[in-house]
């Protein structure tokens, strides 16, 4: 009889170990910034298990229409988690209960794909209704776009819930300018509990996509507010961008952040870098700010494409960890411009 309880008593320690969470290599899973944050990659497993088949399915469509859709995807995931972490309060209207992030200076006239994000929902409330939140939709479309544009695949922890609230306030604070300094640049990302190495790593998105003229203006014509050009970029690029960017007027006429190869994800980026070829002001002063740390990074991105996709791809997943909500804390909207 001893004998016999030991077993039964072995069988539910067995038991209760299988049915916890398990952590998987390099994705800081289980861990925001802050702490635990209760996701796992196969939060869906049972309740919707064709979520993965089905979002892949509508982005291979959207992107092969629109190329650039996927960089602007991965820009939504990017501007929903510095705002309140990662809870799709990017992805609200106003309404009047609601300031819509969409109207912040960061995302206004700007933010992309959201017609993409719809579609995808009303798929997956048609196969799995109630059940998948939009910040998940957000964080697996990201990963999904980076992997059709040539990048590297990662698994997604699971199980965000979606706010009840956006923060216009926080949209236009938290999401670092196109002409943020180095430190600056830093200091936005420390306060998301993201390091240095995530910093460039994420930087390394803008290896897809493209940015509007008013973004890069100034470093055309009036850096530091001098009336000059920005002495780091290289010269046969800068009067290539003149073209593109007039000193007046086309704010919304578009330059790839990545001239080489705009629509591949690879890691040529880095190394337009240190060609002075980078589009952004806060993509060149990662290596001209004067931060050792920052040049030694992408140095290394530079020569090693491997070493990247690594470290973006771990960098994703602790970005998509920020202060999520979990358990019986807001909802799962069953559109994503509204709350329920």
């Amino acid at each position: 009889m001893a004998s016999l309880k030991l077993i039964f008593s072995l069988l539910a320690v067995a038991l209760l170990s299988c049915s916890q969470p398990q952590a998987f290599p390099g994705s800081s899973f289980g861990r925001a910034a802050g702490g635990y944050t209760g996701l796992t990659p196969d939060f869906y497993r049972f309740s919707c298990p064709q979520a993965n088949e089905i979002i892949m399915s509508v982005l291979e469509n959207a992107i092969t229409k629109d190329p650039r859709m996927a960089a602007s995807l991965l820009r939504l995931h990017f501007h929903d988690c510095f705002v309140q972490g990662c809870d799709a309060s990017v992805l609200l209207d106003d309404s009047t209960a609601t300031r819509s992030e969409k109207n912040s200076g960061p995302n206004k006239n700007s933010l992309r794909g959201f017609e993409v994000i719809d579609e995808i929902k009303a798929k997956l409330e048609q196969v799995c209704p109630h059940t998948v939140s939009c910040a998940d939709i957000l964080a697996l479309a990201a990963r999904d776009s980076t992997v059709l544009s040539g990048g590297p695949h990662w698994e997604v922890p699971l199980g965000r819930r979606d706010s009840r609230t956006a923060s216009l306030s926080q949209s236009n604070t938290n999401i670092p300018a196109p002409n943020s300094t180095i430190q600056t640049l830093i200091t936005k990302f420390r306060a998301q509990g993201l390091d240095v190495e995530d910093l460039v790593a994420l930087s390394g998105g803008h290896t897809i996509g493209a940015a509007r003229c008013v973004t890069f203006r100034q470093r055309l014509y009036n850096q530091n507010g001098n009336n000059q050009p920005d002495v780091t970029l290289e010269k046969n690029y800068y009067n290539g961008l003149k073209v593109a960017c007039p000193k007046v007027g086309g704010d919304n006429n578009i330059s790839p952040l990545d001239v080489s190869s705009p629509v591949r994800f690879d890691n040529t980026y880095f190394k337009l870098l240190l060609w002075g070829k980078g589009l952004l002001s806060s993509d060149e002063v990662l290596f001209t700010g004067n931060v050792g740390k920052t040049v030694e990074l992408v140095r290394s991105y530079a020569e090693s494409e491997a070493l990247f996709f690594h470290q973006f791809a771990k960098s994703m997943v602790k970005m998509g960890n920020i202060s999520p909500l979990i358990g019986s804390k807001g909802e799962i909207r069953k559109n994503c411009r509204k709350v329920n």
